[in-house]
This record gives structure tokens, sequence and C-alpha cells, in this order.
């Protein structure tokens, strides 16, 4: 059975407008997305090139700001009432609960000494600093 063949070679005009109206709704878009508000906290992590662990078992993650103050579970919370919830979080758990700091360069030490006396205070034993593998790092393990 033969099909008929409709199918030309092109050989016209190429139109760009088409092409060009396309370049410049995508150009708009990117520039819209930039200037866009995103809403939170920013949060510039420290870089690190040493090998960086892993934690087994259940993890709780708590951001400081370079303000000192502390958020856990996308919400600010002062000294006291973020021991509690922490001391909630460690009940709950069978196995022993991990603190991710999420530290932000300009934290001091002291602000980080307190979020740890607190973690201690509310049962947490391990704490691991959080940080960014170095981009690029040419040693390899």
């Amino acid at each position: 059975m033969k099909f008929p063949r409709n199918a030309k070679i092109f050989r016209g005009h190429l139109d760009v407008t088409p092409f060009a109206a396309v370049f410049f709704c995508v150009l708009i878009f990117i520039l819209l997305g930039t200037l866009v508000y995103t809403p939170g906290v920013h949060i510039n992590l420290p870089e690190s090139g040493a090998p960086l662990p892993g934690v087994d078992g259940p993890v709780v993650a708590v951001a400081v700001d370079p303000n000192g103050q502390f958020y856990f579970e996308n919400q600010l919370l002062q000294g006291a009432s973020l021991q509690q919830r922490l001391q909630t979080e460690a009940a709950r758990q069978n196995e022993p609960l991990t603190l991710v700091v999420l530290a932000d360069r300009k934290v001091t030490q002291e602000q980080l000494s307190h979020l740890y006396d607190l973690a201690s205070r509310a049962g947490i034993r391990q704490i691991h600093l959080a940080a960014l593998p170095r981009p690029f790092d040419s040693r390899v393990p």
C-alpha cells in the first residue's frame, strides 16, 4: 500500500519574528523572577573543605540568623520556648536525637554556645554544625 507524500523540503525564507518573541518572553520571565521578593531569613552557611559527616537516626534543625535569633520549624523562638520544643521533640523519638545547627557565617561563638547549652538541657547530646562543601574541591578523598 502506498501512502501519498505531502512533505516538501523547506526552501523558503525563515521568519525570525516568532523566535524573537519567544526570546523576549523568556527574558522577561527571567528578569521578573530575579526581582521577586523571596520571603524568609537568608542564612549564609560557611564553607568547609573537610569531609562532611552524615547522620543516622532522627534529626532536628535549628537555624541561627546573623542577629542571633533562633528558628525552629519555621518559627522564631526565644531560649526557654526553644528548649521546651527541643525537649518535646527529643521525648517523642525513641532513638537519640541529633541537632543540626544551620548557623550564619556572622553568628558569634557566644550565640552558638547558648544554643548548645539549650540543646544539652533538652537532652540532645549529638550536635552537628552544618556547612556547605567547597565548590570544585580538587582533593579526592
